[in-house]
């Protein structure tokens, strides 16, 4: 496996690349903007492709670098379905998987610092964000922020994690790169509490001043959307009524670019066919199925996904290898489900939270 931790100065961020094998997929977590390049040029130097970006949560101390990597390699940007960011490529929520080649990891929904903190669990290890720090747990003063909610998403969930769970922050401010939850659990002052109401106490008491880069920084994270009528081409981005009058004609094949977890938890647009968007590139290359598809049978090709951003990017690629006959839905799934539109399969309840 592939794993690097970088530390971002400025912020006291910490950066986590992971891949399984040199020349195959990548993730990052909670990337820093003013990083991007260094983040980009370890790719190229250990020839790794990313796929997908996550953020524990809306940083309030330093600015994602989640939008320019998406706009520089067409990654997939992940956050926790609790956040208030415009829009993402794909949101998580408990118990939910992020996989890439190799590699998969559980989102843990770990409320406290913010509404929106995840925790993210691989194998031996746990990305903590700002949930739990070492020798040290995030503030709960902003954002949304409860103490009570970080209490036992820390003692309720996090510190039931195997002792030997290796702890890897969000930030660390003393040099400490990581921990255990075994150390943690044994001598981090701000869990040798004996309550629910001694931790409320202490988390309220701490009187600590704003992050400096609080007020530029939120906004900031909130909006990381991408225009998709302008990505796509204005010509070639359908609202939801476009999208239906074309649904079941021959002549147009509906492709939906969600990984096989989102298919299953929030079911599908009837008659559509599965390609996962990590795996487009190949598929629309000469001789791929949907370059087949689009130039041997004459199909107009309609990419979808969970919110737009994907099958925006999508068109890019498409026409980028020549297809010139495709085109995708605005918003996504999630427009389609709020104008009802028919969905088969999935669970309906999240469908409809979606």
């Amino acid at each position: 496996m592939i794993f690097r931790q970088i530390f971002d100065f400025e912020s006291c961020t910490y950066t986590y690349l992971l891949a399984s094998r040199r020349g195959g997929e990548a993730l990052i977590i909670d990337s820093v903007l003013g990083k991007v390049d260094h983040y980009l040029r370890l790719l190229r130097e250990l020839d790794l492709r990313l796929v997908k970006t996550v953020d524990t949560h809306v940083h309030a101390d330093h600015i994602t670098g989640m939008g320019a990597l998406r706009d520089r390699t067409r990654c997939i940007t992940v956050m926790g379905e609790q956040s208030g960011v415009d829009v993402v490529s794909m949101r998580v929520g408990d118990g939910d998987r992020i996989d890439i080649e190799g590699l998969s990891l559980t989102a843990l929904h770990t409320p406290g610092h913010t509404d929106d903190s995840y925790c993210f669990l691989m194998d031996d290890r746990v990305f903590t964000g700002d949930t739990l720090l070492i020798r040290g747990t995030g503030r709960t003063d902003f954002q949304n922020g409860d103490p009570v909610a970080q209490y036992h998403s820390l003692f309720d969930k996090l510190l039931k994690l195997p002792d030997e769970t290796l702890v890897y922050p969000g930030h660390d401010y003393k040099g400490d790169t990581v921990s255990t939850i075994a150390e943690e659990r044994a001598f981090n002052p701000r869990l040798q509490v004996r309550s629910v109401e001694d931790y409320v106490e202490l988390m309220n008491n701490l009187d600590l001043p704003n992050p400096k880069m609080m007020d530029v920084a939120v906004p900031a994270n909130l909006h990381i959307g991408l225009p998709q009528d302008e990505v796509a081409g204005r010509d070639c981005a359908l609202d939801c009524d476009e999208f239906k009058v074309l649904l079941g004609r021959s002549e147009v094949a509906v492709i939906d670019l969600r990984d096989k977890a989102e298919r299953h938890r929030y079911g599908e647009i009837p008659g559509s066919l599965h390609v996962p968007y990590t795996e487009l590139d190949e598929h629309v290359a000469p001789g791929g199925l949907l370059h087949e598809l689009a130039t041997a049978t004459g199909k107009r090709l309609i990419f979808y996904c969970a919110y737009g951003e994907r099958s925006a990017l999508a068109v890019q690629t498409a026409r980028e290898r020549g297809l010139r006959d495709v085109c995708h839905l605005i918003g996504g799934l999630d427009a389609w489900i709020r104008v009802g539109g028919p969905v088969t399969g999935g669970d309906t309840q999240r469908g409809q939270e979606l």
